[in-house]
């Protein structure tokens, strides 16, 4: 596989961030949730998020009164972040050039992982900038979700790891299950100290738009905490 160079991936992100549908519709809800499932982890002390995008986490981070910076790939998130974050330090630049100059204590990548050419290499970096009791988390699309499985059967999807037209309008390069998921951060020398899942997600985000009210919607982003390695979405806690 060929490495893409620094500005090839520059102009990729630009791309995808001009016609960007993270926060559409339930992906919406799928955010609000992964931010209160990491608000139990958050300690005191400087955050840093990786590739916030839009932000729509990014409130939410902001709203804890922790130091806050921001590093993201595509200039005009940037320039966004900045209008609406004053208070948070963002940084425009790819991760494999970011070199901050404090540790943090608490390292945020919503869906990330499933978007960078090496993500083994990203947490390695991260690793590096934790607090000696810092910690990382992450979240990222479970390809073992109930409405992948479905679309196997379906014959929508040859397997459940094939990247869907979903995962290709956003800019993934994978999708993982639970078993790659933790085996990266453990070859990062990353211990995990939590794996789960929540949204148990039975359906494609156009039917549960279409026919679910908000309640269905928030009864099924807690349900899939109960059955993680099937639930829509995954995450792991780590230190190193």
């Amino acid at each position: 596989m060929t490495v893409p160079s620094p500005q090839e991936e520059r102009g990729r992100l630009e791309a995808i961030a001009a016609h960007s549908a993270y926060g559409d519709g339930a992906n919406r809800a799928t955010i609000a949730h992964s931010f209160k499932v990491f608000q139990r982890f958050i300690r005191p002390g400087p955050i840093l998020e990786m590739g916030p995008a839009e932000g729509h986490m990014t409130g939410d981070l902001a709203a804890l009164g922790e130091p806050l910076t921001l590093v993201e790939g595509a200039q005009s998130f940037c320039e966004s972040l900045r209008d609406r974050h004053p208070q948070a330090r963002v940084v425009h630049s790819l991760f494999e050039d970011f070199k901050p100059d404090e540790a943090f204590q608490t390292i945020v990548l919503g869906h990330v992982l499933e978007h960078v050419d090496d993500p083994v290499s990203i947490l390695q970096r991260a690793r590096e900038w934790l607090a000696p009791e810092g910690r990382i988390l992450a979240a990222v699309p479970n390809s073992r979700s109930l409405h992948r499985q479905a679309a196997v059967l379906m014959g929508l999807l040859p397997f459940e790891e094939a990247l869907n037209a979903a995962d290709h309008r956003h800019g993934h390069r994978r999708v993982y299950n639970p078993e790659t998921y933790r085996r990266d951060f453990l070859r990062a020398g990353l211990t995990i100290e939590v794996f789960g899942g929540y949204w148990l997600k039975p359906l494609s985000n156009s039917q549960i738009e279409r026919d679910w009210t908000d309640e269905m919607l928030a009864a099924f982003m807690k349900l899939g905490e109960r059955y993680p390695d099937t639930a829509g979405e995954i995450y792991v806690v780590a230190r190193r």
